[in-house]
Parts: structure tokens; sequence; C-alpha cells
């Protein structure tokens, strides 16, 4: 797990990438490597390549980055780790020809299996992975992210040269960098409470895709391809009963469990109590001896928002013999971290829980553990969430065959009564648009909501988008791929998710905030190749009873305590109603009211509505926005030609908390 980045200058550029150049970017993540740093610059100084290293696999110093083939043809940074890069060895050695120089490199594995099989090799990876690859002989630069999107992957085209790193803060090195808000971006970030990929809140700056890779040549020309879509593997399991699909996903449970314990460093559990975290603490120390580390966060006093549920993961602790840690978390805690939580997320991440996040992760490597498993994605495959089951019966029911006319009639009723900025408007709205009442499982505003919130000049400047323009690829994708059963408005859901809300919002806080304190978080339910099980599944198998999650407690039962499976599901969450509108309700207005004095983004009105109505989650959306823009984009820093920091004014006033 590191952080990556590098530069090419393209076409006719007279930029000349030099060492130095390339070190600023590199050091700018310096906490996404504290163990080492290496950078690579070509003859011709047309390219170079930077790193930063946490040791995890294979310590020694032949293992470091950027990392060369024997005839020095290919080099390579890359973050993230191949679980099977053992077994991908084995047959490279068996194949022959190649010159190995580390004793168990994931990363020289990538180099001899591109050798060996060009971009195809991808095909025989299983892990996350950010990758960025030289071949001199092509003269090609391959821009890589992995399959479900766990790593992160920013690029830049400008002035005839293209950056590249694992954060945006590593591209704003580059004095030349705009810095500026991409408006179309914010329009849909306060639909999904992030930006869908490429586009991130930068004008200028983009994030590549997950499962898609981008070949790069000197002359300037692109290339982008996807490589992988679970829809292309979905087999057919409906000649199986329940009973027999549960051993499956069990079987390969335990597989991507295994995997993700192959380290040379301590690795723990993130244990929330949930069926998930227990699921993976179980099966990581089950029939082995180990005793797993677990972390766990609650927070100090009682909350009417959110409910501790530390005696369930104290109970799975101790029932699967681990060491427990645990840490209470109180406001203070979240004042003190969010200057360095904006600067760690580099464009918002619209989710309180990157403040947990943080916090569990600092409590691990606090306690020597330098990677923890954690648990996003079974609600996702699985049919987890309370509110994936009002959108599959509101769906449903815009399936019916009732006349277009009635759906409108109910529209009017509904703006008369003042009800078009609510959900169920939008909900029936989007029914007779002929479009899926699912856009995701986070939503913020909905459209009618949005042109309310948005200023006149910016209501005008974005006048007929909507966030529908960024959900169409993906739906018009799913129409093409998936057939038969596997075409199910269930399998919509999860796939929508899968291309969105995971990669760009809940694997990205993951890693933003697990890296800011030098640990790697690993995710053995996006498994790729349990995704594609999971998919496979029918969806009258998934719904079964109407239980949520259904298939996957069956499958986990006698694996962790029925207790653990039977409770009532409670989010991973923050009581952001105490903590941000009474603690910080001074401050929140404060901030708030000098956003919308210097910039023309929202209308103030509607801003101090939100605040007044105790919108608490609304309310931090557009906090965590204007924090942003503040960090980012006012207070910007300005460099002189030597590269130094004239202006670092990128923190709000404490004090004042």
């Amino acid at each position: 797990m590191c952080g990556i980045t590098g530069s090419l200058a393209i076409g006719d550029s007279s930029f000349v990438i030099s060492k130095e150049f390339i070190e600023s970017m590199r050091d700018a993540m310096k906490h996404r490597g504290p163990d080492g740093c290496g950078v690579w610059v070509s003859p011709d100084s047309r390219i170079g390549l930077g790193h930063r290293r946490l040791s995890i696999i294979d310590l020694s110093d032949t293992a470091a980055q950027p990392m060369s083939n024997e005839d020095g043809s290919l080099q390579v940074v890359f973050n993230g780790e191949i679980y099977n890069h053992a077994a991908i060895r084995e047959e490279l050695e068996a194949i022959g020809g190649h010159v190995w120089k580390t004793d168990h490199s994931d990363t020289e594995v990538i180099l001899h299996a591109f050798e060996e099989w060009g971009i195809e090799c991808l095909h025989k990876f299983r892990g996350m992975f950010a990758i960025a690859l030289w071949d001199s002989r092509e003269q090609e630069l391959w821009l890589i992210r992995d399959r479900m999107g766990v790593k992160p992957l920013y690029y830049s085209f400008h002035n005839g040269r293209v950056n590249f790193a694992s954060e945006i803060k590593a591209l704003l090195k580059d004095p030349q960098q705009e810095r500026a808000v991409n408006e179309e971006a914010l329009y849909h970030y306060l639909s999904f409470l992030t930006t869908p990929a490429p586009s991130t809140l930068f004008a200028g700056i983009k994030k590549l895709p997950p499962a898609t890779w981008m070949k790069i040549s000197l002359d300037g020309s692109l290339q982008e391809h996807r490589y992988w879509d679970a829809l292309d593997h979905c087999v057919d399991v409906s000649h199986l009963n329940d009973e027999q699909i549960a051993t499956k996903i069990l079987d390969e449970l335990k597989v991507a469990v295994r995997l993700r314990k192959v380290s040379d460093v301590p690795v723990g559990v993130f244990l929330s109590g949930g069926i998930d975290s227990s699921t993976n603490a179980a099966l990581f120390s089950g029939g082995s001896g180990e005793h797993v580390k677990t972390f766990s966060i609650g927070y100090e006093g009682a909350y009417d928002s959110y409910q501790n549920e530390l005696n369930f993961a104290r109970r799975v602790a101790k029932d699967v013999g681990a060491e427990y840690h645990e840490k209470l978390l109180t406001v203070s805690d979240l004042i003190d971290f969010l200057p360095e939580m904006v600067h760690l997320q580099d464009e918002p991440i619209a989710d309180p829980v990157c403040v947990p996040v943080y916090y569990v992760s600092k409590l691990a490597r606090d306690n020597g553990v330098i990677v923890c498993q954690v648990g996003e994605g079974a609600d996702e495959l699985f049919w987890g969430y309370p509110g994936w089951k009002t959108s599959l019966r509101l769906q449903h029911l815009n399936d019916l065959p009732i006349p277009k006319v009635f759906k409108r009639i109910g529209l009017s009723v509904m703006r008369g009564i003042n009800k078009q900025l609510s959900f169920s408007y939008e909900w029936l709205r989007r029914g007779v648009e002929g479009q899926p009442v699912f856009w995701g499982g986070a939503e913020a505003f909905t459209e009618a909501h949005k042109a309310q919130l948005l200023s006149p000049r910016l209501r005008k400047a974005l006048k007929g988008l909507s966030s529908w323009n960024a959900i169409e690829p993906f739906h018009q994708r799913f129409k093409a791929k998936a057939k038969g059963q596997h075409a199910s408005w269930l399998n919509w859901m999860t796939y929508l998710d899968l291309n969105l809300r995971l990669p760009e919002l809940l694997l990205m806080r993951v890693d933003k905030m697990s890296m800011g304190v030098s640990l790697e978080g690993r995710v053995p339910f996006l498994d790729h190749k349990l995704v594609e099980l999971a998919m496979s599944i029918p969806e009258s198998v998934k719904t079964r009873n109407g239980t949520l999650k259904h298939i996957l407690k069956k499958a986990v039962r006698g694996v962790i305590p029925d207790e653990i499976i039977d409770r009532p599901k409670q989010g991973f969450g923050v009581p952001i109603h105490e903590w941000l509108l009474d603690k910080l309700g001074d401050e929140v207005r404060k901030e708030l009211a000098e956003f919308c004095k210097d910039t023309d983004f929202f209308d103030k009105a509607e801003v101090f509505r939100l605040i007044e109505e105790r919108k608490a989650a609304q309310v931090w959306y557009l906090f965590n926005f204007a924090l942003w823009w503040k960090t980012y984009i006012k207070n910007q820093i300005v460099s002189t030609e030597d590269g130094k920091r004239l202006n670092e004014s990128t923190q709000f006033d404490q004090a004042s908390l």
C-alpha cells in the first residue's frame, strides 16, 4: 500500500520533468508511505515516476519502487496488493525466461506478467490496485484502476503534460494546475454526496473509473477501456437451492478472507458488531489458532440519533478469541479532526462516517497493526439496507400497468400541496419519466430541491442538467449486459452502487481516512469472484420472506452468533444531529454565512432554512463543501518558481470552535 505519482510530457511539449518536480508531488502524500520513497526520471526527461512506500509484502529494499524489469524497458509504480501474486509467480517461473530480483514482491509480478501477457495480465490479478506502468519500447504510459475501485487514481492533462497521482493534493503541487470548481460535478455531488467518475470537484482534474485502463502515447493520443464488468461473469444458479447457494457464498468468503491475510506485517479487523465485520473477524480467526486484533469505535454519552453497538462488538471479539480494542469518541474529537479531514479528503466525501473511520484506523495503527480488513460491500451485494426494501417496492409498483396520466395527476397534486422537494415526489417523477426509481444508496437532494438550493447564476448556467445524466450511462450498460433473471431491478440497484457509491464514496472514505494514518484497508466482501457470484443470485433468493441479507445470514449462521445475525440492522453512523447542530451550531452558521458571502453557488436563504429546520445531514453536506472550498480554492497555495509555499492558510479558525 503506497502513494504513486508521475508525469509524462506529451506531444511537442517543451516541459522538462525533473526529479524535484516528481518529488514535490510524491511527498505531498507522505502519509501514504512513511517507510520509504523513490523516484525515477527517464534520461530524456519526458517521464518521471514517484513512490511513497508503506511496506506490507516483501519488506526488503529490493522490493522498493519505482521498479524496473530486468532490461529496464518497463518501469512501474503500484499502490495496492495482488493477493494471488505467489500463484502468478509460479506460473511465470514455469513458463521461464524471466529474471527475478526479489524474493516475493507482488510489484515484480506485475512487471513480468505484463512482459508475458501484455495488458491482458489484469485478468489474472486478484486484488486491489492503482498502477502506472511506462513501456519504453512502445513509448506508452498505462494507468490502471482495480475492478472494484478500491484504490483511487487521479490525472490531469494540461500545459503539454499529464500528471497522475493517488491523491489530488499531489497534482496541486504543479503550480500550473488550475484551481476552480467543476460546477457540473458540484450539481452531482449534491445528489450523490460524491462526484461520479471521471469527474472531480476540481475543474481539469479527473479520476479513472473502476475496472478501467487508460493508455497514453507520447504524442498525447489516448485510449480508455473498461476491462471487467461483473455482468459479464454472471452464471446460472437457478438450479441450486438456498442451502447450496449459501454454501457457495461461504466458500468464496473464506477464500477472500484468507487471501487478505497475506502480509509480512500485522493484520487486524475493524469490528462494528454487525454481520459483515463479525464475519470477517470469525473467518480470520477460524481454525488457525490466531488471535486477531479487532478495533471498534463508539461514542461517549447517550444520543437519540445513534446508539452504540460496542456490546455486540465485545461479544463477537470474545467469541472468536480476539484481542479487543475500542475507543469512545467525543465532539472534541470531531472538532480536532475537521481540518485534517478536509485535507485528507481532497474533494468532499460528504459522509460523516469519515470521522469514526479515521479514528478506528488510528486506533489500529497505534496498536501496532498496519493492515485491517473492513466490511464494505456486503449490504450492496446481499440486499442489506432497509431503504433498498422501499426502493424495490416502489419500483415494482411503478411497473404496474398504471396509465401515465394518473401518475401525472399525482405529481400535480403533490405540487399543489408543496411537496415537490420531497423524495416521494422525486420517485414519482422518475416513474413518469420512465427512469428507474433507484438512483443510488445515498441521495442528498432531489432534482427540485437542487434547483431551489442553487444560486440564480448557477441555476441558469446548469439549466437542463439532471443527475440522470450521470446515472444513464450505467443504466444503458446494465440493459445491454444483464440478461434474463440477472436483469432484475435488485441487480440494477447493486450494479449502480458497485459503480458509483461504493468506489467513489464508501471505498474512498476508507482509503483516504485509513491512509491518513498509514494504514491499509482490505475489503473481503468485494473480492471480484464473490461479487460475480452475488450478481448471479436471483432476486427471489436474496429477498426471501422480505428478510434483509437472507442468503448471507444463511451462509454465516454457525460462523457468528445467532444474536448478531438476528438483531435489527444498525448502520455505522455518527450522532450528527447533536454534534453538528448543537455543539457546532454557531460555527456551522458562521462558516456557511461566510461561504455564501464569498461565493455564488448557493441561495443563502435556502441554506439557512435547512439549518433552522435542523436538516443535519443536508447541512453536513454543504458544510463539508464549504470547508473544502475554503481550504483548496479560497486559501489556495501560491508557489514561487522554486516551489516554496507562500501561503499555507488552509485551515479555518479552530479557536472559534
